[in-house]
């Protein structure tokens, strides 16, 4: 068994870099495959599928794939790995497209009625019974539940503006959406 120092892989061809990943013992060698062909297969995926994430997504697929063919030797012609490698990523991204439109094709024909039962399950709001309930609470109550949720204050501002302290804001707002859950008819 020959051992090539990290400088020698750099040295090395396409072609010997194939036979020694085949070989199954020499993890320095597919590091180099890794460090020649991932820009490229970037640049590819930036090209192709026009954002950075797919592209580094497309990396690593890739790199699975030829690291898959090479350990097994699924590679006739060890010197034409480059076209290999822009093959499979070419299938690749062939592959992630078709897969998209099936995607897109099923939520068009089942989308609807996947949708419905769970739009179903969800309580519509009705604003005149919110609307009775929240005049139903005193007034700081209703203080509290406004500055909070609709004017989105913290609990610092709120009590600021009453002049009471953070914790009895919060005792405020659990008793008074307490009070509106029970008011609308919503268990807990």
């Amino acid at each position: 068994m020959v051992i090539y120092s990290v400088t020698m892989y750099v040295d090395l061809d396409d072609a010997e870099l194939v036979r020694l990943i085949g070989s199954g013992s020499d993890r320095e060698a597919e590091a180099e495959l890794f460090r020649r062909m991932a820009p490229r297969i970037r640049l590819y995926g930036l090209r192709h599928l026009r954002e950075e994430q797919a592209a580094q997504d497309l990396v690593q697929q890739v790199m699975i794939t030829v690291l898959e063919a090479l350990r097994e030797g699924r590679l006739r012609e060890p010197e034409k790995l480059a076209a290999f490698v822009l093959g499979t990523c070419r299938m690749t991204v062939l592959n992630t497209r078709r897969s998209d439109q099936r995607k897109q094709r099923l939520l068009e024909q089942f989308g609807v009625d996947m949708l419905t039962p769970a739009e179903a399950s969800v309580p519509q709001l009705d604003r005149e019974h919110l609307e009775r309930c929240l005049q139903g609470l005193k007034e700081r109550e209703r203080s509290v539940v406004v500055m909070s949720f609709y004017a989105e204050q913290s609990g610092a501002e709120v009590a600021g503006v009453l002049g009471v302290s953070e914790a009895n804001v919060r005792v405020i707002r659990h008793r008074a959406i307490h009070q509106l859950r029970d008011c609308m008819g919503v268990g807990l």
